[in-house]
C-alpha cells in the first residue's frame, strides 16, 4: 500500500497503489539509467570517443528530465517518490555496467542492452496502469517512446562497429 501523507490522490486507493509501483520502479530504473550512462561518459576511449561521449550526455539529460517527470507524476497522485542510493541499488532492473574504462564498441554494446531491458521493463508498467491511470500510462507511454528512439540511435551506432 502506498504511504499516506498530504497530498491527496485523485485514484482510488487500489489504482493508486498499482500506479504508485509502477512509477516507482520506473523511477529507480530511470535515476539508476542515467547514473550508469555518466559512468560510461567518464570511462568511454576508443576511436569513436566523441561521438560517444556527446550521445552518452544527451541520454543522461533525458534519463534525468524523465525521471522528474515519473517523480512529480508520483508527488501529484499522493505518493512520495524514493530515489535515494539504497532504494535505486537494491530495486533497479538496469543490467550492472562494469567499472573502469570500456572501449567504445563496448560501451555502445551495454547501453543497447540496458536500453532494451529498461524499454521491456517500461512497457510491462505502461500495461499495468492501462486499467489503473491513463494519465500515467500516457506519461510511461512518452517515456518510453523516447527510450526506443535512443535505443534505435545506439543500435544504427553498433552496426557501424
Amino acid at each position: 500500500m502506498a504511504e499516506k501523507g498530504p497530498i491527496t490522490s485523485p485514484l482510488a486507493e487500489a489504482e493508486r497503489d498499482i500506479t504508485a509501483k509502477s512509477l516507482q520502479a520506473t523511477l529507480v530504473d530511470l535515476v539508476d539509467l542515467h547514473l550508469v550512462a555518466k559512468q560510461a561518459h567518464w570511462n568511454v576511449v576508443g576511436g569513436d570517443f566523441r561521438s560517444v561521449h556527446l550521445q552518452l550526455d544527451e541520454l543522461v539529460s533525458n534519463a534525468r528530465e524523465f525521471a522528474d517527470s515519473v517523480a512529480e507524476r508520483a508527488a501529484t497522485i499522493g505518493v512520495p517518490p524514493d530515489a535515494r542510493a539504497g532504494t535505486v541499488a537494491e530495486s533497479s532492473g538496469v543490467p550492472e555496467f562494469d567499472s573502469g574504462w570500456r572501449q567504445d564498441h563496448e560501451v555502445i554494446a551495454a547501453i543497447v542492452e540496458i536500453l532494451g531491458k529498461l524499454i521491456r521493463r517500461l512497457r510491462a508498467r505502461i500495461d499495468e496502469t492501462d486499467k489503473t491511470d491513463l494519465v500515467t500510462q500516457d506519461l510511461l507511454i512518452s517515456v518510453a517512446a523516447k527510450l526506443e528512439e535512443a535505443h534505435w540511435m545506439w543500435q544504427a551506432k553498433l552496426s557501424g562497429s
